[in-house]
């Protein structure tokens, strides 16, 4: 079985910036930490979802780098994924465990699609089997998005949660980061030496 993980990086991602950061080093910083945790998973192939010009520079060789409108929806980019089953993950979750990554991976054995939710709405990250279910629309930073899946679903056990976690979406979240969790080297560096 092929799995991918791909890491999606829109434009709208720099605002999250803390005051006296560069809004395009936050950007990078912040989606090179997220690209690294999926990068060091085992089992999985990563990829780099992007509407950002430039983003190649993050990636290690060979990673598959995918371009996107900004406003291009879930559904359009996993019909670009090709493996049996991908997980989507917000480029603005550097510290994301990579164990939740796993747990979405393990919950499509009883479900059609996980999510895991984001604190504040919206999700961190989705999979599903590819190609995905039709009758999902997916949108990672609706603030109901389980809800809406679950309406949009065909039967009530076709959507799974795992545990949530943060994103950073306002340049207030910078301080849900915890210096404690290993990771998120780039935005550590860049957010201590403002």
């Amino acid at each position: 079985m092929t799995r991918i993980a791909a890491v999606l990086v829109r434009q709208h991602m720099a605002q999250a910036a803390p005051p006296g950061v560069d809004p395009r080093e936050f950007l990078e910083a912040v989606a090179e930490d997220t690209y690294e945790m999926v990068a060091g998973l085992e089992l999985v192939t990563p990829v780099l979802i992007t509407s950002v010009p430039g983003l190649d520079e993050i990636v290690w060789p060979g990673t598959e780098v995918v371009t996107i409108a900004e406003d291009e929806p879930v559904r359009a980019v996993l019909g670009r994924l090709k493996a049996d089953q991908a997980a989507v993950i917000c480029g603005d979750a550097p510290d994301l465990p990579p164990l939740l990554v796993g747990k979405l991976f393990r919950e499509l054995g009883r479900a059609e699609i996980t999510v895991c939710p984001a604190e504040n709405g919206g999700a961190v990250a989705l999979a599903c089997a590819l190609p995905a279910p039709a009758w999902a629309d997916p949108d990672l930073d609706d603030e109901n998005v389980v809800a809406a899946l679950r309406a949009q679903a065909p039967g009530p056990r076709k959507v799974a949660t795992t545990p949530g976690w943060h994103r950073l979406r306002t340049p207030h979240d910078v301080a849900r980061l915890d210096p404690g969790l290993e990771g998120w080297d780039n935005t550590r560096a860049l957010i201590t030496a403002r």
